[in-house]
Formats: C-alpha cells, structure tokens, sequence
C-alpha cells in the first residue's frame, strides 16, 4: 500500500556473526563511557542468537518483495558497512526518482466514473416503505439505549474497542442514528469523527494514515459519520482519484479492517438508503427551515445530479468489502424512526453476542 502511494521503501538487515557480536558486546562493557549499552539482557539475547537467527531468516524470506527488499548488509567491519548503507540508499532513491518520473507520464489521469446500477440490485431489494409507530418507537428506543448503555461499560472493561461506520446518501439519517448511540453512553468512552476532504497534512501521506489516527483505544468507541470509504464513494464518482487507486482501495480496505479486528476491534459498517424522492423532501425541508440551512450546500445539490454513479458505486463497495470480520448493515432510513432501531438493534446485538449474554 505504501508503495502504491509513491513512498519509497527501503529495508536493511545488518548481519553480525555470533562471535563477532560476543567480541563487541566485551570491548562495550570494558569501555566506562559505554557499559551502560549492555544489561543483563543484553546477554541473555545473545545466549539466544541461535534462535534469533533462525527467526530473522523466517521474517527476511517472507517479507522481502518486489515492491519493498530488503537489503542484507555484513556489519562487522563499520566502514564497509556504512559505505554499503550509504550507496544502497542513493541509489535506491536515484532508481525511485526515475520510476516516479516513468509514472508520472503514463499515470492515468483522474476521471469521474459514472456507471449505471444494475435494475435489481442489494439496494433496490430493501423496502423503503417501511415504519414505525411513535409508541413503538418510543419504547424500543428507551429499551435499545438502556442495554447499549450498561453494554458500553462492560465494552470499557475489556480488551475489545467498538467501531461504527456510517455512510449512504446525503440527508439519509446517519447524523440522528449517531445521536441516538451516542446520547447512551458514557461521553468520555466514545468519539465521532466527521469525515470531510483532506486537509493539506493528510493529502499528502498515503490514504489511510487519517484513519489510523482515529482508531479507539481498548474500551472504547469510534464512530465515523462517513470514512475511509470515501475513496470507492466521492472520490470514484467525482474523479477526484484514479481508477488504479480507487479499484486497489477495496483491498486494501478489508486488509485494514481485518487489522483492526485483529487487534480486537468490534467493526459495524451502516448503509442507511432512502429513495431520491425521499432526499429531495429532506433537502426542501432544509432550504425552508433556518435551523437545518447550514446543512444544504451547492455540492449537495450537485451530488444528487449523480443519484444513479452514487448507487453504482455503492453496490460495488457492499459487495467488495462487505466480510465476516466486517459485515454491512443495509437498512431502509425513509422513515427516520425506522432506521435507528435497526441500527441499535445490530450494535447492541453484536456486543451482547461478544458479552455471550442472550439478546433478549
């Protein structure tokens, strides 16, 4: 992925022998200005060279790529050394500079793509039709956000983080199903982060390096009010990124998350879906209300123009990225109750399923 994104990456082993290690680490304790530099377990790692070699050989073989290899490099003498460093490094960014100027020529410039969704697909099958009482929602809603709160106490005492990732159309409900999760649980255990383009810093490092960023600690929750799945989204759709990039981003987004759970992250993705009908009420409403106006911008506008790219689009990012490790909720968010229940239900199910404590 680094390489994907332009960085230059170089890799050294330097080998030093068994008794070449054992006659430095002797000359280093018997000079006072640098004893310091050995320890107890200093020579306790060098009666285990032997197992440390073997595992170095294992971790050099199965990492050394095309695109990142490693350069082994003899150590004991300090000149040859520093030389074989030094003109490894020079020419390695010498080749790199020549490669990048190379792809700049032939890079593909950015394009926006706008594919037609099929007639039946994932998002069209959901029934937008659907609602719910005020009483019924009342109830649930209270029930739903009293287990999720006594759930996200329990998530801060374990080794498990919580990450929600909201996306769909603009005015489809993320921000007022983000509400109902958050005014649950403890302030001081969760945080949203609203994602927009970005900035100057972000730009240019790779792609997912603003994500990493805002990874939870253990205990507790992130929750992201639309995400790194901008790439296969916006930037798709508005050319803002070439199709090499944005086609490679489905990999290396399961990859990330699959990171993520690894590491013990709880991952929920929502895909809250209205109909165009539907959005444009919502986008009237908000032109005529002086409180919600802030939320209606010219881009909106633009964006609904794209209904059909958008849907596409998003089609193919369920199908690519939806995994087992990190599965996508649909839900039909026509009738705003409707569409945090749901959401509830699947956050407060996952944990209790975590918790091994009966949904019901």
């Amino acid at each position: 992925m680094l390489t994907s994104e332009n960085v230059n990456v170089i890799k050294f082993w330097l080998h030093l022998g068994k008794a070449e290690q054992k006659r430095k680490l002797k000359e280093l304790k018997a000079d006072p200005r640098t004893r310091w530099r050995v320890s107890k377990n200093t020579w306790k790692f060098f009666d285990m060279y032997d197992d440390f070699r073997r595992v170095s050989e294992e971790a050099v073989e199965q990492t050394n790529t095309g695109y990142a290899p490693w350069t082994i490099v003899e150590a004991t003498d300090w000149r040859y050394r520093n030389l074989t460093v030094v003109s490894t490094l020079l020419q390695r960014i010498h080749d790199a500079q020549n490669e990048a100027d190379q792809r700049a020529k032939r890079r593909e410039r950015p394009r926006p793509h706008l594919a037609e969704p099929k007639d039946v697909n994932i998002i069209r099958q959901l029934d937008l039709k659907k609602k719910i009482a005020k009483e019924t929602y009342d109830k649930k809603l209270a029930k739903l956000q009293g287990d999720l709160g006594k759930l996200s106490r329990k998530l801060q005492q374990s080794d498990k983080s919580l990450v929600l990732v909201f996306e769909g159309a603009d005015a489809a409900g993320k921000g007022g199903a983000i509400r109902r999760i958050t005014s649950a649980v403890d302030a001081r255990l969760y945080k949203v982060n609203a994602v927009a383009a970005p900035t100057d810093e972000e730009a240019a490092r790779p792609y997912l390096w603003r994500f990493w960023r805002q990874v939870p600690h253990r205990g507790h929750i992130a929750i992201f009010d639309r995400s790194w799945y901008g790439r296969v989204l916006v930037e798709r759709v508005e050319g803002f990124s070439p199709p090499s990039d944005w086609k490679r981003a489905y990999s290396e987004i399961n990859e990330f998350e699959a990171e993520l759970t690894e590491f013990g992250a709880i991952v929920l993705k929502f895909w809250l879906a209205t109909s165009a009908q539907e959005q444009l009420r919502r986008f009237k409403d908000r032109q005529t209300t002086p409180y919600k106006q802030y939320k209606i911008t010219e881009e909106d506008w633009r964006n609904r123009k794209k209904w059909n790219a958008y849907e596409a689009a998003a089609c193919d990012m369920i199908e690519r990225t939806s995994t087992d490790q990190a599965p996508w909720t649909l839900v039909a968010a026509n009738d705003k109750r409707w569409a945090r229940i749901p959401v509830l239900d699947t956050v407060v199910g996952r944990l209790k399923k975590y918790f091994k404590l009966d949904k019901d």
